[in-house]
């Protein structure tokens, strides 16, 4: 971060709202990242396979400037926290954001749609969308791979996390 003072010369600090922003940002590149890095090695077309490395690339970038700001959060990373048991927190994870790309799919999807059979079919799938999610969320938060409740070790998850998809 180039400015880390505001104009009145105190350190600057990350909002609520901005930290869970930054949290959402990072745990779905994150994610994106540790894919890319496990799938490249199997695309065969040389040019699709130049693309993947583009995209691993500017997630690398994006991921290493994000990180920054988990020093200016409401909490700051612990410096000692277990990490994530193996891969099952990256295929919940991952499912996890594929559960929630899909309720914002359908959402949206809504809200485009001028035939009614169609629009009740969307929304028969948004809520089985929003359902499925929850039941994802409610094995990530059981398992302790998702501490909603606890800021710190959320941000702290990130941190491991994205230091993990980097170091792939």
């Amino acid at each position: 971060m180039d400015d880390e003072r505001n104009k009145k010369g105190k350190k600057e600090r990350l909002a609520w709202h901005e930290t869970m922003e930054l949290h959402e940002v990072v745990a779905a590149t994150s994610h994106h990242l540790m894919l890319l890095k496990r799938t490249v090695n199997q695309v065969s077309d040389p040019e699709l396979r130049q693309l993947y490395m583009e995209a691993i690339n500017n997630y690398r970038r994006n991921l290493q400037q994000l990180l920054n700001f988990y020093n200016v959060g409401p909490y700051a990373p612990r410096e000692s926290e277990e990490e994530r048991k193996g891969d099952r927190g990256f295929f919940a994870g991952t499912l996890l954001g594929m559960a929630k790309n899909d309720v914002r799919m359908y959402a949206a999807a809504i809200t485009e749609t001028a035939t009614p059979s169609l629009r009740n079919v969307f929304i028969q799938q948004l809520n089985g969308a929003i359902h499925f999610h929850y039941k994802v969320f409610l094995y990530m938060y059981r398992h302790g791979l998702y501490p909603a409740y606890d800021l710190a070790a959320l941000r702290q998850g990130d941190v491991n996390l994205a230091q993990r998809a980097l170091n792939m």
